[in-house]
């Protein structure tokens, strides 16, 4: 299955990586879009367990990765409080099977 990586940039300007399994990702993050942090976690949540759930039906087991960068997106949204924070999504890359891009922690 192809990795897809995607490259986010949090309300404080910070920029991270986050892992998904699956190209499923794509009906529920846009690249280029910005996203209220509460429409991006439930779109966050909504992709991953979609992409783990691609996995099974391939490989028939959940993808623990999948839920590793929900975890992971979960823990850097807590830090942010307030109704009007965005989330951007500054891209989506489709990689060969396996090639993972996660270059340093705050990467997800």
């Amino acid at each position: 299955m192809p990795a897809v990586n995607i490259r986010l940039r949090w309300p404080d300007g910070q920029e991270t990586n986050a892992y998904s399994p699956s190209t499923s990702i794509y009906l529920h993050l846009e690249s280029g879009k910005s996203y209220l942090l509460a429409d991006f976690l439930r779109r966050a949540e909504e992709g991953l367990n979609a992409a783990s759930e691609r996995v099974k039906q391939v490989k028939g087991f959940y993808c623990s990765s999948a839920m590793d960068s929900l975890g992971g997106l979960r823990m850097q949204a807590r830090q942010f409080t307030g109704d009007d924070l965005r989330v951007q999504v500054l891209g989506i890359r489709t990689l060969g099977a396996g090639h993972v891009n996660y270059a340093a922690f705050g990467d997800l």
